[in-house]
């Protein structure tokens, strides 16, 4: 579970990047966050995962607060950033041990999810290969397999399927899926709408740091008492703001 509750963000004294955000994210569902570029989603996640200190409010992870109890608020969740550039110098594999060390993954266990989680983005080959020969979708999953080698409950996604090709971008939204079906939390931000509306059993909508919406499809064709895309509302949304 994910709450934040009254969390603000100003940068430079200013722009107010995050703007009094109070949201819940239950165990059991997967949570998009949706919003225009600008709107506010990186710097909300940032905040969740204590990479940004907010200015007010508070965030917890499964009732870690991620001020008070940082260490174990953090090992409640794994976080997929928006960028994967990252250790390049290393080997797959030696990334993978790297990550499992961080967050004391016993040998015999991290070889077993090393495993299955390699063959099913299908990575098994790349493995002795250094991230920086990687191609933007390979390091894209390598990263999400390095966050998941701790199998934590909750997952932080921040547009995880950009540059991955159509098989593994449906297998993420499969794991997504039964990780969300065991009684986890899957919290995600993306531009593809499409997939949201798919795959999200409640989405909020962010722009200029504020929440515009936030629950399930139906509350929000009720909302403009229609029955619209999630495309169309968003716009709708968005435009008018």
């Amino acid at each position: 579970m994910i709450e934040l509750s009254n969390v603000s963000k100003t940068f430079n004294g200013k722009v107010r990047a995050v703007d009094n955000v109070t949201l819940t994210v239950k165990d059991g569902e997967i949570f998009g966050f949706l919003g225009p570029n600008g709107a506010g989603k990186t710097t909300t996640i940032k905040i969740i995962t204590g990479i940004l200190n907010a200015d007010s409010g508070s965030v917890k992870i499964n009732g870690y607060d991620i001020k008070k109890d940082a260490i174990q608020a953090k090992f409640q969740f794994g976080f997929v950033p928006d960028d994967p550039n990252m250790f390049l110098r290393l080997k797959g594999i030696e990334y993978l041990n790297f990550m499992a060390d961080i967050y004391d993954v016993p040998s015999d266990v991290r070889r077993q999810r090393i495993e299955v989680l390699a063959e099913r983005f299908e990575m098994t080959k790349a493995l002795g290969d250094q991230i920086q020969s990687y191609s933007h979708g390979m390091r894209q999953k390598i990263v999400i397999m390095g966050v998941l080698i701790h199998n934590p409950s909750v997952w932080i996604l921040d547009e995880p399927m950009t540059g991955l090709d159509p098989k593994s971008s449906f297998t993420l939204k499969e794991m997504m899926r039964e990780h969300a079906d065991k009684g986890n939390t899957v919290f995600f931000s993306t531009h593809i709408l499409e997939v949201a509306e798919k795959i999200c059993d409640r989405v909020a909508i962010i722009n200029k740091g504020r929440i515009l919406f936030s629950g399930n499809l139906e509350e929000m064709r009720e909302h403009f008492k229609s029955n619209e895309s999630l495309e169309k509302m968003f716009l709708e949304l968005t435009q008018n703001e």
